[in-house]
């Protein structure tokens, strides 16, 4: 055990970094460095490079720079309008029905983005700016466009079940089905809670009466090819088809065949900024992830996750009550830290706490994830609340304000997913069994 001053100050180190509004990859790289300068006498310096380089070091993680690729495809082939018309068709006629036409298009694009950072921005320019145009309040469409973004978090394949897999040595097919029923759930919620205001505020439907049968069943031909995309991830893996990093490569070939032969509106000369595109959202994500090697080594030498799972197994011993504290403890932590940053951060200081109170890994990376991504929408430091905020121009105060209810609405549904851990788990038992690794 080093002494205090080399246990504490790459920490403390790296919180001053955050609130100062560096990037999460250089506050965890700096801090990270600082930890293996003071060890000098105890390792060499080149261990740091090491350790960052030992965070790639997983097949898992093959999967993620493919989903992004495949979503990429997917952005640039027309996918969005199809999905917005199939949003408008189901729930044009409602009250608030921009509100909610941005909820289901957040639900239906969940298994194509992959980020809810992406989901954000693109609900924002779309949605947002005409929810403003058509008398909708811009503190509003701020809000509802970044909370529905948090599905994307859910809905497979998303970025954060996979660095969670790979930080927590999950089964990564496990978690993408776990995340399907919490996912549909927060659309549900965020529906309803939608309908209340709309109603109040007397926002107007979109369309003066219901869809037909015929418009119905158009929309949804028109839209199958993309919507089939998190079918063919969860079955292919639960059959043995292909494993879950496989998967990233086979819905790669699928998106970009339905592109080009399907849709027919992307062009093989846009291929290279679409790789272009994608090579810059994954190397971003993967030197966070080895950022977050380097940064994790410091704390498996400090024994911090130790210490952590040492202090919170005295206060209790009950699994439920357990999980009620970390996720009290991760919300007040989510107002100063960003969910990401959360999540690679504390993954590691959480798993020996949940392993001895026989928590699901599974059950607990959706409680983790859900309360990590509720943070985006959680002043001061709430990413999906900037880039809403700034898209649409709206004040952290009025957007803050406007919060309140959704966020209410969402704490309330995290409670129940962490009481009731069959909600994320029966999809999973029943597709993979209870024991299965995908």
């Amino acid at each position: 055990m080093s002494s205090s001053l080399h246990l504490w100050l790459p920490a403390v180190l790296m919180l001053v970094l955050l609130a100062l509004q560096t990037p999460i990859t250089w506050s965890m790289s700096i801090a990270a460095l600082v930890f293996f300068v003071l060890n000098l006498g105890e390792m060499p310096l080149a261990n740091f490079a090491q350790q960052m380089a030992e965070g790639t070091e997983s097949v898992s993680l093959l999967a993620l720079p493919l989903f992004v690729l495949a979503g990429c495809i997917m952005n640039a082939s027309g996918i969005t309008r199809r999905l917005l018309n199939l949003a408008e068709v189901l729930v044009g006629h409602m009250t608030g029905a921009l509100a909610q036409m941005c909820t289901v298009l957040a639900t239906l694009l969940g298994g194509l983005t992959a980020s809810a950072n992406a989901d954000a921005a693109m609900l924002a320019k779309t949605i947002g700016t005409q929810m403003v145009a058509r008398g909708y309040g811009a503190p509003f469409a701020a809000v509802i466009t970044s909370s529905a973004a948090i599905i994307t978090a859910l809905i497979p394949p998303s970025i954060g079940l996979i660095i969670y897999g790979f930080l927590a040595e999950a089964s990564i097919g496990r978690l993408f089905a776990a995340g399907i029923v919490p996912g549909l759930l927060l659309a549900v919620a965020l529906m309803f809670t939608t309908h209340v205001l709309a109603i109040k505020r007397k926002y107007r439907p979109q369309r003066a009466t219901r869809a037909n049968a015929r418009e119905l069943g158009q929309a949804l031909v028109d839209g199958l090819w993309a919507l089939s995309i998190p079918v063919v991830i969860i079955m292919g893996t639960r059959y043995g088809i292909f494993t879950t990093t496989e998967s990233g490569a086979v819905v790669v070939l699928y998106v970009l065949l339905v592109a080009i032969f399907g849709y027919r509106e992307i062009k093989l000369r846009q291929l290279p900024e679409v790789l272009a595109e994608s090579v810059r959202d994954s190397a971003s994500v993967m030197m966070m992830i080895c950022a977050a090697s380097a940064f994790g080594f410091y704390l498996s030498w400090e024994q911090v996750p130790q210490a952590m799972s040492g202090w919170l197994a005295g206060t209790t011993q009950d699994p439920v009550t357990l999980l009620l504290l970390i996720n009290l403890m991760l919300i007040v932590l989510g107002t100063a830290i960003e969910g990401s940053a959360a999540l690679i951060i504390l993954t590691p200081m959480l798993l020996p706490l949940i392993a001895g109170a026989h928590i699901d890994k599974v059950h607990f990376g959706i409680v983790l994830i859900t309360n990590l991504t509720i943070a985006g929408i959680t002043p001061p430091v709430g990413g999906l609340m900037y880039i809403s905020s700034q898209t649409l121009r709206v004040k952290m105060g009025d957007y803050s304000r406007e919060v309140m209810p959704y966020l209410a609405v969402m704490l309330l549904l995290l409670v129940v997913l962490s009481v009731f851990p069959q909600i994320s788990l029966w999809l999973p038992n029943l597709l993979y069994g209870t024991g299965a690794v995908q």
